[in-house]
C-alpha cells in the first residue's frame, strides 16, 4: 500500500523536547518506519519550516518525509498553523493528481492535519483514518482559560470524526471522550502506541548517578501539565532522593527558558534546590541510558493522551509512579508495573515515590513485570500489524496507485 501520514507540526525529523515536540513526533516516526518494514510505501508530510529543508527527505527506515510549503518557512507554535491548513491540503492533493504518487489510504496525525487530510484525500478517493493524540474537549476541561487552541477546535474534530473512516483511540479513556463527542463506537478503534525495543532495553549503559542519591526521573516537555511543579513539590517527602528533569531546550538554553527558570525558583522555595536537576534536552539515542540510571521514573501529568516515556521507562525494566489519567490507565498496571495515584496531589505522589524507593524487593518485582508487558503489549510491529489491517478494511476496490499505474 501507498500509505501517506499527515503530521502537519510534528515532523518525524524534528529534535524532541520543544514546545511542540514530544510524543507525536517520536509516534510518526516509529509507526511509518514499522509500516515501511511491513513492506508499505510511506510518506509523512509535515510542514516546512525552515528555508533550508529540502522538499523530500529519505529516512534510513524505508520513510520519505515530504515537507510541505503552507505558511511562512519558519517555526511557529501549532496554534498558529490553522489560517495555513488549507494551503496545506491543495498543495498535497496537487502533488497527488499530477504526479506518479498518491496514496491508497490517508492517516492524519492531530486535529488540523485532519483537516487537511479529509480535504486532500477526497481528489483521489483515498480513505482517511485519524489519530487526534490530544482532544480539544479534554484540553480545555483541566486548562480552561490558559487553553490556547483555536476557539473551533472542538467543533472541527467532530466534523472530522464524521468525515472519516476510522479514528483510532490510543487508550481506553479516550473511546468515552469519543462517544461523548458523538463518534459511533463501531467507528472507534483502540491502537495504543509501541516502544523501540531495540532502543529500549534493560542493558545497556547508564548515566552516572550522584553520590548518595536515590533517582528519580521525569522526562516531557517543559509545560505545566505535565506536573513537574507538583514532583517538585512531592520531593519534600522523599529525603536522600534527586529528581532529573530531562525535556525542554538544550541544557545551555535553559537559562533562558521562562519555565525552566520557574522551576527551579520553585525547587529553591520548597527548600529541594539541592536536589533537584534541569538536564535539558537530550537525544533520542541517549534516552535509555537515562532511564537505566533511574530508581523509579515519574509520570505525574494532569491529563494524559498516551504517554510513551512511562512506556519507555517500562522497556528498560524501571517501575513507574505515575497519575491514574488517560493512556497511562492502560500502560502502568497499579500494584504490578508500578503504581498510580492521584493528579495533582503531591502528598500522595510522595508517599508513592518514597514507599517505592524504600522496598527494593517491590521495585525488582515491578520492573520484571514492567520489562514484561512492554515486551509482550506494546511493540511497534503489534501496532503497525493492528493499523494494517484497518487500512486494508478501509482501502477502496480501485486504489489510487493502480489507477496511476493503469
Amino acid at each position: 500500500m501507498r500509505i501517506a501520514m499527515i503530521s502537519e507540526h510534528a515532523s518525524p525529523l524534528a529534535a524532541l523536547g520543544g514546545a511542540d515536540a514530544g510524543g507525536q513526533n517520536t509516534h510518526v516516526a516509529e509507526l511509518s518506519a514499522a509500516m515501511a518494514g511491513l513492506g508499505h510505501d510511506v510518506r509523512v508530510y509535515t510542514r516546512r519550516d525552515d528555508t533550508d529543508l529540502p522538499a523530500e527527505v529519505g529516512t534510513g527506515d524505508g520513510v520519505t518525509v515530504v515537507h510541505v510549503p503552507a505558511g511562512p518557512a519558519e517555526a511557529l507554535t501549532k496554534d498558529e498553523l490553522l489560517p495555513h491548513m488549507g494551503v496545506f491540503a491543495r498543495w498535497m492533493a496537487g502533488q497527488w493528481l499530477a504526479g506518479d504518487w498518491a496514496p491508497d489510504v490517508v492517516h492524519a496525525h492531530f486535529w488540523m492535519s485532519g483537516l487537511a487530510a479529509v480535504e486532500a484525500a477526497r481528489h483521489v478517493d483515498a480513505p482517511v483514518v485519524q489519530t487526534f493524540h490530544a482532544l480539544g474537549s479534554v484540553k480545555r476541561r483541566h486548562q480552561g482559560a490558559q487553553d490556547t487552541s483555536p476557539a473551533v477546535r472542538v467543533s472541527a474534530e467532530r466534523a472530522i470524526c464524521r468525515s472519516v473512516g476510522r479514528v483510532v483511540a490510543q487508550c481506553t479513556d479516550e473511546v468515552a471522550e469519543l462517544v461523548r463527542l458523538g463518534v459511533r463506537r463501531s467507528k472507534i478503534i483502540v491502537v495504543p502506541s509501541g516502544v523501540n525495543q531495540r532502543r529500549f532495553t534493560p542493558d545497556g549503559p547508564a548515566v552516572d548517578r550522584t553520590p548518595g542519591l536515590r533517582r528519580l526521573l521525569t522526562v516531557g516537555r517543559l509545560v505545566p501539565r505535565k506536573g513537574f511543579e507538583e514532583i517538585i513539590h512531592a520531593l519534600r517527602y522523599v529525603p536522600d532522593a534527586e529528581c532529573v528533569i530531562v525535556g525542554g531546550p538544550p541544557a545551555a538554553e535553559l537559562a533562558a527558558d521562562p519555565y525552566a527558570r520557574h522551576l527551579t525558583r520553585l525547587a529553591a522555595t520548597a527548600g529541594v534546590a539541592d536536589r533537584v536537576r534541569l538536564a535539558g534536552a537530550v537525544p533520542a539515542a541517549d534516552m535509555a541510558a537515562w532511564y537505566r540510571s533511574a530508581d523509579a521514573v515519574v509520570a505525574a501529568p494532569w491529563y494524559e493522551p498516551f504517554g510513551l516515556t512511562p512506556l519507555e521507562a517500562m522497556a528498560c525494566g524501571v517501575p513507574v509512579v505515575a497519575t491514574a489519567v488517560g493512556g497511562l490507565t492502560d500502560t502502568v498496571v497499579d500494584g504490578v508495573t508500578g503504581d498510580l495515584v492521584p493528579p495533582r496531589d503531591p502528598r500522595r505522589l510522595g508517599a508513592a515515590m518514597r514507599g517505592l524507593l524504600d522496598d527494593g524487593m517491590r521495585r525488582l518485582a515491578y520492573g520484571a513485570a514492567a520489562l514484561d508487558r512492554a515486551r509482550q503489549c506494546y511493540h511497534w510491529s503489534r501496532t503497525a500489524a493492528r493499523l494494517e489491517a484497518v487500512y486494508r478494511d478501509l482501502r477502496p476496490a480501485t486504489r489510487p496507485s493502480e489507477v496511476l499505474a493503469g
